[in-house]
């Protein structure tokens, strides 16, 4: 009986640490959208570079200037964010794991959150110039995308490849706990390749081949990256 409720409190405390955790983390994804209605404006012009200005794009229905508005402030808040939340994710693990381990948390936060920079980065610098072009030019048709549109193609894209740039970090995780090692990595790279060809193929706006080589090619040398965080969780 004693057990019993002593299995009971602990999960409870558990229960109570990720609900303390997950409302650090909103109340700062909630600040940092706050902040951002500030510079909407900027951060239009700046993703509208790709399609040349925002005055290529249109609005047809009435809320969707909002809902740009929107979307846009939550990005840049998840972005500015982005080290808050990590941190209460990492901290709601930190009791299980062992002192020597818990070092390792002071080093992940600031190369996660320079992966997921790294990697929106890579989307609006190298994807969405390839990518906007081929598309609006793509059968020779004039084309005038929509503004709610291209916002949510162009955000979910570096969104996405933001996330997936987290792999070294993610495998570093699992090779800590022994889930994979550096030389089953690397003898499965075959796979790998086959993988993030899917990867590729579903967030690549386009099937052509040459931007989904632009999109595997920086994805396959994460993959080798991740070997090496590996090597180094296993040491």
């Amino acid at each position: 009986m004693s057990t019993d409720k002593t299995i009971t409190m602990s999960i409870w405390d558990h229960v109570n640490e990720l609900r303390k955790r997950l409302f650090i983390a909103v109340i700062a994804l909630a600040v940092t959208t706050l902040v951002s209605f500030a510079i909407v404006p900027f951060l239009l012009d700046f993703i509208t570079v790709p399609v040349g200005g925002i005055e290529n794009l249109q609005s047809i229905e009435i809320t969707e200037n909002i809902g740009v508005f929107m979307r846009v402030s939550l990005l840049s808040g998840f972005i500015f964010a982005f080290p808050v939340i990590l941190t209460q994710i990492l901290m709601f693990l930190a009791p299980g794991l062992e002192k020597n381990e818990k070092r390792w948390i002071f080093v992940t936060i600031p190369i996660a959150t320079i992966l997921f920079v790294s990697g929106a980065a890579f989307a609006y610098f190298v994807m969405l110039p390839v990518a906007i072009p081929y598309l609006i030019n793509f059968l020779g048709v004039p084309t005038t995308p929509r503004l709610l549109s291209y916002i949510k193609f162009t955000t979910s894209m570096i969104f996405w490849l933001g996330i997936g740039f987290e792999l070294p970090i993610v495998v570093f995780a699992l090779a800590k706990f022994r889930l994979v090692t550096p030389k089953t990595l690397l003898k499965q790279w075959r796979i790998a390749i086959v993988i993030i060809s899917i990867l590729a193929a579903a967030i690549t706006p386009t099937i052509d081949p040459i931007n989904m080589a632009i999109l595997m090619v920086p994805l396959f040398l994460l993959y080798l990256l991740s070997v090496l965080f590996a090597f180094v969780a296993i040491r």
